[in-house]
């Protein structure tokens, strides 16, 4: 994870310093927005999320024969007189291959009210939610039901003008052929781009490097690019950040930084990393307006940064993982090293955070305690975590009054997935561990357990591919923080809560999920789950060419432990209501039990039809009368009941002496991130 994360920052540096290196002054603004009188010739990469909440990168869509973008706000009349003949044209023209979009830089229109419109327009075609307007900027739009069309070979925008004329354009960049008419006057509703204005722009060459430059970097981007860091180089001083201008601007729009992926529009979450609209708006019009120094001292300069080697203070305990060499090359197994119980005495843990020295090679570390001694090999036995480590998730801090508790004794087990990166190194990791003490203990307890699906499949070349599970909640409870895992060709994740009465709430939308990020999302207020809710999880799989991590985009995909497999694994942590420190439940083992049939009931109905059923228990009911056997009650489903029938006949025919079918997943399955 690392490794690719590192790779791409060094390869941008590169970029970067060649390109300053030609042009001889990175305070020179874009090309494209260099000029308020002059429409821009080439569209600027960017990424947006749509009104559903889906996310869209422009430079994603190199292979398509051209793109069309068709500006748009709720309410315009020439884009409801256009309407018809634009979807006619996207459907005439998608069969060629050709993407369109709609991109609303509406200052007032919202997600809810450009869905509806879209509907009852019949306008099957994503439509891009421009927020900060900074999309629209470049692109040099001001008015509504203007076509442009850019050519994704150069990203020059071919022809912009009214639709009637945009069809020729897009004939000629199909075949390759010069566009006649690249312009042409659109008679359209006036969209208003406060910051386009002349007096804005001078503004910008205005923007205070000292006083408001700075202090963005200083809070958002310095917590990583620090001297001993986890980013691979420091914004210590003026010079540097200039430096960087380009490469910043263009991680602002593509929002690859900071990396923080949740919907800004769904919910609100603690250490929030992201940057608010305006905090994006100053830095990227600060560097268009060339990134000036102004007058005052260097804030970056004068402070040293320096990242502590424990963010939380010194440990009261410290726990060595054993030496791992990892080689430069091939594919390492999970390692599942164990050490002895360092605690003698039970103790309630406060916060947890892993030391990793080797942050190329390390992917991820899992934990849980032993209560016996360890047989056999994986986590089968695991009981409460005492830490973890993946990027962007190195400290994990109960809220207070609540605790994990660490019995005396046993062992603790550790999940360890590394991955070569061309040199072979020796990794040493090591966990810090806080507790309650001096007689303090918390009231209530922290639970964890991971929603996952071993059954996802994804077919080869399908650019969208969706996979859903579910936990059905026995007991009234409280979610505090998720954490979406994927692996290289995850795109997006969701979590919903469907409420008994059958209403739901979208709680996390991670329209641009990020492999080489793993945060933990605490959420502003815990969530209410009531008893009998089910918490579901949907994620969306890019197993096509246009996914640059793809290692292999005409290979089926199934669950597996290594990133060039797949994953499914959604990380959760809630406490009971009525649990306390002292009065502990055994509700885990109920929600448990829920996890087989929200791993196989796809359409979410609470019965697994046959065409449902999975691995082993597809095996099992294509025998004549076996599915109709679990359907006890003959509605044509095994709902929760029947199927905890089902699993005790698979476990007595498992029994020594007894004819057992084929191997089948675990009805608990634990999976790695």
């Amino acid at each position: 994870m690392r490794r690719s994360l590192t790779l791409t920052a060094i390869g941008l540096v590169l970029a970067v310093t060649a390109s300053c290196a030609q042009d001889g002054a990175v305070s020179k603004a874009p090309a494209s927005v260099a000029s308020a009188a002059a429409a821009p010739t080439k569209a600027d990469n960017f990424r947006l999320v749509d009104a559903t909440g889906i996310s869209h990168e422009l430079y994603r869509l190199k292979d398509a024969p051209a793109v069309v973008l068709v500006t748009q706000t709720v309410g315009a009349g020439d884009v409801k007189a256009m309407a018809p003949e634009l979807e006619k044209a996207r459907a005439t023209y998608a069969a060629k291959g050709v993407e369109f979009f709609m991109l609303n830089s509406s200052l007032k229109d919202t997600r809810e009210a450009v869905t509806a419109e879209a509907n009852a327009l019949n306008i099957n075609m994503p439509v891009l939610m421009d927020d900060d307007q900074l999309v629209g900027e470049q692109l040099g739009v001001s008015k509504t039901s203007e076509v442009l069309v850019p050519d994704p070979k150069t990203w020059s925008i071919a022809y912009r003008g009214p639709l009637a004329g945009g069809e020729k354009a897009l004939d000629a960049v199909i075949s390759g052929q010069p566009v006649g008419v690249s312009s042409a006057p659109v008679k359209g509703t006036a969209i208003s781009f406060p910051d386009a204005t002349a007096k804005a722009k001078a503004d910008f060459r205005k923007i205070s490097y000292e006083k408001t430059v700075a202090p963005i970097i200083e809070a958002k981007c310095v917590a990583c690019h620090e001297q001993g860091g986890i980013a691979p180089f420091a914004f210590d001083s003026y010079e540097k950040v200039k430096g960087f201008a380009p490469m910043m601007r263009e991680a602002i729009r593509t929002d690859r930084m900071p990396p923080w992926d949740p919907d800004p529009h769904v919910g609100k979450f603690k250490d929030d990393k992201s940057l608010s609209a305006d905090q994006i708006k100053t830095l990227v019009h600060w560097i268009e307006a060339g990134a000036p120094r102004g007058d005052g001292v260097d804030p970056l300069a004068a402070t040293k940064h320096v990242a502590p080697d424990w963010p939380l203070g010194k440990p009261d305990l410290i726990i060595d993982i054993p030496e791992y060499k990892i080689p430069a090359s091939g594919v390492v197994d999970y390692q599942y090293p164990v050490v002895a119980n360092p605690v003698t005495e039970g103790k309630w843990l406060k916060a947890s955070t892993t030391q990793v020295d080797q942050r190329q090679a390390v992917h991820h570390i899992l934990s849980g305690f032993i209560k016996d001694e360890q047989k056999g090999r994986g986590m089968a036995n695991w009981g409460s975590s005492v830490g973890g480590y993946t990027v962007g998730m190195e400290s994990v801090v109960n809220p207070k009054g609540i605790g994990t508790w660490v019995p005396p004794g046993g062992s603790i087990g550790f999940q360890m997935h590394y991955t070569p990166f061309g040199k072979e190194v020796t990794a040493h990791q090591t966990v810090g561990l806080y507790f309650y003490k001096n007689g303090e203990k918390p009231e209530l307890m922290m639970r964890e357990m991971p929603l996952v699906d071993q059954f996802i499949k994804l077919p080869p070349n399908d650019p969208a591919h969706k996979e859903t599970a579910y936990f059905t909640f026995p007991k009234d409870a409280l979610l505090y923080t998720a954490v979406a895992h994927a692996h290289y060709r995850g795109t997006a994740s969701t979590l919903t809560i469907r409420y008994p009465d059958g209403k739901e709430k979208l709680i996390l939308n991670v329209p641009k999920y990020d492999f080489n990020w793993q945060r933990m999302y605490e959420f502003d207020q815990p969530i209410p789950i009531p008893a009998g809710s089910k918490v579901i999880a949907t994620y969306t799989y890019d197993n096509s060419k246009r996914n640059p991590a793809n290692p292999d985009p005409n290979k089926e995909v199934v669950w597996g432990d290594q990133s060039f497999e797949e994953m499914f694994y959604t990380s959760l942590r809630y406490r009971w209501i009525d649990e306390t420190a002292e009065k502990q439940t055994n509700y885990d083992d109920l929600l448990n039990q829920t996890r087989l049939m929200g791993m196989m009931d796809d359409n979410i109905d609470g019965k697994l039809q046959k065409s449902e059923l999975r691995g082993q228990f597809a095996q099992l009911a294509a025998a004549p009368g076996m599915f109709e056997m679990g359907d006890a009650n003959k509605d044509g489903g095994i709902d929760q009941s029947e199927l905890d029938k089902v699993l005790a006949m698979m476990q007595q025919m498992r029994r020594p002496g007894a004819a057992a079918p084929a191997a089948a997943p675990a009805a608990s399955p634990q999976g790695g991130q």
